[in-house]
């Protein structure tokens, strides 16, 4: 019955909690009710209550009423640590397939501070926070990286059980957190195109060798490199030891090509971003060709990241 709901649900939260990258929450956006022990609580009011009436008691009515009211302001307070509770979406850093993603919230208060707020995707695994008043608190939930492509976040769970733990103030946030996953690496043989480079044979050694003729850019310093490659302005401004690269590539340009490997769709798109880091790592030029799509040949973390969203979002629509 509740999987037959759960569609229903789902468009009636859509079109009364739209989704948005900050929400602020009011009364729309709350929901309350007992939680386990309040349900008790309610239970043994009525017991009394019921005794009470019975052998008409006056202690056993004030104490009821008494306690009753205590209830009544419990539904106030719980619900006023929840209103007005700012929650905004960060930025969320792209990832491998098999890495773990990781999403930042802020919590901000305008006004008075919010106590024991729990944030997740469920509500059996919550993040506790306090928010002082007038200041935010951050926090990072994660999700696994199953699948290339974009990942959308579901569903944030905000809910507040305090100060009675009697009654649970919660709701379901939609706050538009996208993060782009990257196909895994997986090394193996460089996928040169066919019929352009000569070197095909040589599985990318040629990009490591240390010409003289091909300034690549600057690599960090390992024993035994020329001191005389030294870049002493990048060391003076705190960057550390980094040594000028030079490749001599014999006037051949490297170009990936996504036809010429085998195994299925994924198997070579991991290929193709093994050596995408590899080249890149290196700092040498390169061009990357996918069916219907090509990338020109170049360098830097721009190049890298064009080549590496154009294999995260092959296929995918």
């Amino acid at each position: 019955m509740i999987e037959r709901f759960k569609p229903v649900w789902q468009r009636w939260l859509v079109r009364r909690i739209p989704a948005a990258t900050r929400i602020v929450l009011d009364h729309r956006r709350i929901f309350i009710l007992p939680t386990r022990n309040g349900a008790a609580f309610a239970g043994l009011l009525l017991l009394m209550l019921l005794v009470g009436i019975n052998y008409q008691n006056s202690l056993a009515y004030g104490l009821t009423f008494l306690l009753l009211s205590v209830g009544l302001l419990g539904i106030v307070h719980t619900y006023r640590n929840l209103s007005g509770l700012v929650i905004s979406a960060g930025a969320a850093r792209a990832v491998f397939v098999g890495e773990t993603v990781l999403l930042r919230l802020r919590l901000d208060s305008a006004g008075p501070a919010h106590q024991c707020i729990g944030v997740g995707w469920d509500a059996l695994s919550l993040l506790r926070s306090n928010v002082p008043a007038a200041g935010n608190s951050e926090l990072e939930l994660s999700l696994p990286a199953q699948a290339r492509g974009w990942l959308r976040a579901p569903r944030l769970r905000v809910e507040s059980v305090f100060p009675l733990g009697l009654l649970r103030a919660w709701t379901w946030l939609d706050l538009e957190q996208t993060v782009l996953i990257y196909p895994q690496p997986v090394a193996g043989r460089m996928p040169l195109q066919a019929g352009v480079q000569p070197h095909a044979e040589d599985d990318g050694q040629l990009t490591r060798g240390q010409g003289v003729d091909d300034y690549q850019g600057l690599r960090s310093y390992q024993p035994g490199d020329n001191l005389r490659r030294l870049h002493w302005k990048a060391w003076s401004r705190g960057q550390g030891l980094l040594v000028k690269d030079f490749n001599d590539l014999s006037g051949h340009d490297l170009c990936l090509d996504f036809t010429v490997l085998d195994g299925d769709i994924e198997q070579r798109l991991s290929r193709l971003c093994y050596w995408v880091l590899e080249l890149s790592q290196r700092q040498q030029p390169f061009a990357m060709r996918l069916p219907g799509f090509e990338v020109a040949i170049d360098s830097g973390d721009g190049h890298r990241e064009t080549c590496l969203r154009a294999l995260a979002l092959y296929g995918v629509r």
